[in-house]
């Protein structure tokens, strides 16, 4: 029940709230929609807001559609996804009114203009069916013992139904690539400091190299070697300064200076984590020669002033529950499991949005 000041109680607006809750999934659905509809692109290629006829027959929609997409819109505009003004303009004689819609920095994300920008695979894989669907056997999961509610979904793990799916696969590691494009830059740009005195680097789990290619191109000095799974690495090219080498992360991680894992560890147990751990431990120098493990991860909780921010990173830490039998952690559980894994002590720089870049020192 939602409390009013005077401390009575309205079923009205717990009812509201309630049904905002259960119907908050036709946000994402409805920017998918439009991503898929190529609305963001278009708009982008027109140079300027547009209105609702144009859209129409930009998108080749039948003009029967109309008032359906005015529909779709209006709610991404109340998101804050598409922005809208009302400009006058004339009818012949009559002087009418008229809605515009353009862009804004959410929804530019999603432009597909080749830049290191564009996060529309993301959200195109995250809105997969094969990630929507197990949430239908989360309460399921619940009552059993170990698996992930993918898992009782599918049968299989999500690495091994990628494998069994070429075009799942593809849209996976193009997510990740998108991903990775966009907070490398981010990365370069605001904590070039962290690779400062570095000679070599291991990207451990850096599946097709989109974040090596990126340190490689940043830092020319620094050599770079990605680590992932044989079938993932096999025929890749070496370029760019970027090495590529097949292998278990958990038996053995080629020697360096740091060892970089992006968005690795969230997948793992905290007992896999301190295995995977002590593994970069072993493959670096001490910190008096520049040893480091560098991790870009989320830390929960680390913007306590932004409700939505810190909604996000429980978003991401229940998708991780439901799908890997993840965590997304905070900082006195990351601090506990570099303590557990041998390591001295860390830095946390919330310097990444939703993400923070750690520094663990042996």
């Amino acid at each position: 029940m939602v409390l009013e000041e005077d401390g009575s109680s309205d079923p009205l607006k717990a009812q509201a709230h309630l049904w905002n809750h259960l119907f908050s999934f036709i946000n994402p659905m409805s920017l998918k929609c439009a991503v898929e509809l190529g609305i963001p692109d278009i708009m982008h290629n027109h140079g300027k807001p547009m209105s609702l006829s144009h859209l129409v027959s930009a998108i080749h929609i039948p003009v029967s559609k109309t008032d359906q997409l005015h529909r779709l819109l209006r709610l991404l505009v109340h998101t804050g996804m598409f922005s809208l003004s009302v400009e006058k303009h004339k009818d012949g004689e009559t002087e009418k009114m008229e809605e515009f819609y353009a862009l804004t920095p959410s929804s530019r994300l999603l432009v597909r203009d080749g830049t290191k920008e564009c996060l529309s695979p993301f959200l195109l894989m995250m809105l997969d069916s094969s990630l929507i669907n197990p949430w239908h056997f989360f309460s399921e999961w619940y009552k059993k013992e170990g698996t992930t509610s993918f898992k009782l979904c599918h049968g299989v793990t999500p690495w091994e139904h990628a494998n069994r799916c070429p075009e799942l696969n593809d849209k996976f590691n193009q997510a990740m690539s998108s991903d990775t494009q966009f907070l490398m830059s981010t990365l370069v740009a605001k904590c070039a400091h962290v690779f400062d005195g570095l000679n070599s680097l291991v990207d451990v789990g850096g599946g097709t190299g989109a974040a090596a290619r990126a340190l490689a191109e940043a830092f020319p000095d620094l050599e770079v070697t990605v680590l992932d799974l044989p079938h993932v690495v096999a025929h890749l090219p070496t370029d760019s300064g970027v090495y590529f080498t097949g292998g278990d992360m958990f038996q053995w991680i080629p020697q360096a200076d740091a060892i970089f894992l992006k968005w690795i560890l969230h997948d793992w147990s905290d007992d896999e984590c301190i295995r995977i751990l002590q593994k970069c431990k072993e493959a670096i120098p001490s910190e008096e020669k520049g040893g480091k493990v560098i991790i870009l991860e989320m830390v929960v909780n680390s913007n306590k002033g932004d409700h939505k921010f810190t909604e996000t990173q429980f978003f991401f830490d229940l998708m991780m529950c439901a799908h890997v039998n993840g965590k997304e952690r905070g900082e006195d559980e990351w601090k506990k499991l570099f303590e557990n894994a041998g390591f001295s002590h860390c830095k946390i720089t919330p310097i990444l949005g939703l993400r923070s870049v750690i520094e663990v020192f042996p």
